[in-house]
């Protein structure tokens, strides 16, 4: 899923739709998820990559409603790791956080996967 207007709004329709659990990422500006939101996906589904277009990143990303036993992947900026490729930068569990690039990079693709 591209990190745009019309994946948004498509993402907001299925998860009005659908009964299953909702998963939302927003994209910030700054590190601990603090500064200008500069995106929300709404209604991710499991094992499904959400990434910005147009070289676009984020120094972290919130989420919310990873459901238990499944995890967070979140992919730094970079070639190799573009669109969830490669090893993902940080990992968190289930439920409500925040993930933080590493020091000197940006997020700019992200994930929950089912356990």
């Amino acid at each position: 899923m591209q990190f745009n207007l019309a994946a948004i709004i498509t993402a907001a329709i299925v998860a009005a739709a659908a009964p299953a659990t909702a998963v939302t990422f927003q994209a910030f500006a700054g590190a601990d998820c603090t500064g200008t939101v500069l995106a929300t996906s709404n209604g991710a589904s499991a094992n499904e990559c959400v990434f910005f277009t147009n070289a676009g990143s984020a120094k972290s990303i919130s989420f919310s409603g990873i459901p238990s036993g499944d995890k967070g992947e979140f992919y730094k900026s970079g070639g190799a790791n573009d669109v969830c490729t490669g090893s993902p930068s940080v990992v968190t569990g289930s439920g409500s956080g925040c993930a933080s690039a590493p020091a000197g990079f940006n997020l700019e693709s992200f994930q929950y996967v089912k356990a």
